[in-house]
């Protein structure tokens, strides 16, 4: 009986856990349940087999993974087209998914041998941790959703995020969590004096990442500010692309826009024209020339198709510090980083005649180039990270140049409805900036539009669901966070030493296989 009841609760316990990892990011951000949650995890991999914990592993995912990115669903219920059981079909296809990396960690952590429990918790399992995240935020495009850094912006590990990024924020808190799996009472293979040094090094670790916080890696430049308009359309996504709410909708906004023509820089949302931009170049025209009088640049976020039949998820930026418009926008970035499903479907001649949520409108985009120069805006240059974008630190990294003043995001989440989601999108868009040493600005349909300042602190946002315009002073800065300078070349060094040192001190499994019952008389 004890042992069904360990071969059930074992499973279930990690699902839990999984699970109350989801607290420790926003809406909720009870940031020690993330550390916790892997502690726990921990305990429950210690000395089992290979299989074992890829199953303890993938329960763990399950928890987290179902609780965590629910709001997919609300995309697939409400716009794909579908019965309720394939959308949860489909949904449950996803976080089945994803839950494949922590039981991929587990698995390979488990068949890791080595003589010491010390190299297997502080120096393979924070590596181990870094790669299936990595691959995870790679793989078929990559969904780097949740990775644990995140759920840290607000707790004293923070400050690691300008020198080692979120990853490295990641990999502190899986150290962490393998140094209390080391002295945790009748549990771990540190008792005694070792204990009190353990708790010494968390507590010497969580005063080094506090220490941090205290650095200005970057400082204001008072020359480099400029008055920002960000527009809130709050267009309803059920009818954002009729027919006969095209001009009502760029009335909408042109209405709000103007009275801010005294700002530096408007900012309308991604895809806030409900046409292609080759429909309306008329009306680019019209705003270009409206724009310049006032001295006064227009970003804004219109889908595109070339001659050759090819759609673009852009933004364009006309007005002050732009050429005349022609069309195409002399100055436009095309999105990259596509959203599997919702702009490119994967396996396409497969998945498209399945279901209408694989053929939404304009499904089938193609990427922009990696490295895209940045935005003009009144004289200083805007990096651009289109909705998803935001959430691939090296892209962003790889875009910034010495000259670049500020990073900007536009986004429509109100295909998420009023989800855990789009609060989740804002404060990965925070870490960004507390990564970079930038502001980030981030201007959305219906929320959350904000702007944040170049420690990831959110200066004014506008609520949700709400008709509205945030209006403030962004401020550029002067310097370069280790992180800008570096990126992720520290933790990938480290993943490889670490490698080396598994396989110097590797020895015998430090789990039990279960022994053979004999079945002679």
């Amino acid at each position: 009986m004890n042992h069904i009841v360990r071969q059930i609760g074992q499973p279930l316990a990690a699902a839990l856990l999984g699970a109350s990892a989801t607290l420790a990011f926003a809406p909720f951000s009870y940031w020690l349940l993330m550390p916790v949650s892997l502690w726990g995890l921990f305990l429950l991999l210690q000395s089992t087999s290979p299989k074992k914990a890829s199953l303890l592993g993938f329960c763990w995912g399950l928890g987290q993974f179902a609780t965590g990115v629910s709001w997919v669903y609300v995309s697939i219920d409400h716009f794909g087209g579908m019965p309720a059981i394939a959308g949860l079909s489909l949904m449950a296809l996803l976080v089945m998914y994803l839950s494949l990396y922590p039981a991929l960690f587990a698995g390979v952590l488990a068949r890791c041998s080595v003589r010491h429990a010390a190299i297997k918790w502080l120096i393979l399992a924070p590596s181990l941790w870094l790669v299936t995240d990595g691959l995870r935020g790679w793989v078929f495009t990559g969904f780097p959703w949740l990775w644990p850094g995140y759920s840290q912006i607000d707790s004293p590990l923070a400050g690691v995020a300008p020198v080692l990024g979120v990853q490295g924020i990641t990999w502190l808190l899986v150290l962490m969590a393998g140094l209390a799996t080391l002295i945790t009472p009748k549990w771990g293979a540190w008792q005694g004096r070792k204990q009190l040094a353990g708790l010494a090094a968390i507590a010497g670790l969580s005063a080094c990442a506090y220490g941090l916080n205290t650095i200005q890696w970057v400082e204001a430049h008072p020359e480099k500010q400029q008055t920002v308009s960000l527009i809130q359309g709050n267009i309803p996504q059920a009818l954002k692309w009729r027919p006969d709410q095209r001009w009502p909708t760029l009335m909408k906004y042109l209405d709000l826009t103007r009275q801010h023509w005294d700002s530096d820089v408007v900012i309308w949302p991604e895809a806030a024209i409900p046409a292609l931009e080759r429909d309306l170049p008329r009306f680019f025209e019209q705003l270009d020339t409206v724009a310049k009088n006032n001295h006064t640049t227009v970003i804004t976020g219109v889908l595109d198709q070339n001659a050759a039949g090819q759609y673009f998820n852009n933004v364009i930026a006309v007005g002050a510090d732009t050429p005349s418009y022609q069309y195409p926008a002399p100055k436009q970035y095309s999105k990259h980083h596509l959203l599997p499903f919702g702009e490119f479907v994967p396996f396409e001649s497969l998945l498209r005649p399945l279901a209408p949520l694989f053929n939404l409108p304009m499904s089938s985009f193609s990427p922009g180039e990696a490295i895209q120069p940045a935005l003009p805006a009144n004289g200083l240059a805007y990096i651009t990270a289109l909705c998803y974008e935001i959430a691939f630190p090296a892209q962003i990294r790889a875009n910034l140049t010495p000259d670049s003043n500020a990073i900007i995001t536009l986004s429509n989440d109100a295909w998420f409805g009023r989800s855990i989601g789009p609060l989740q999108h804002l404060e990965i868009a925070r870490m960004r900036a507390r990564e970079f040493g930038l502001p980030v600005i981030r201007a959305t349909n219906n929320g959350v539009t904000a702007i944040m300042d170049a420690r990831g602190n959110i200066q004014q946002s506008l609520p949700q669901f709400e008709t509205g315009v945030l209006t403030t002073t962004v401020t550029s800065t002067v310097g370069f966070t280790p992180y800008r300078q570096w990126g992720n070349t520290p933790l990938w060094i480290w993943v490889a030493i670490s490698g080396l040192i598994g396989w110097r001190y590797r020895g015998q499994p430090c789990y039990r296989t279960p022994r053979k019952i004999s079945t002679r008389a």
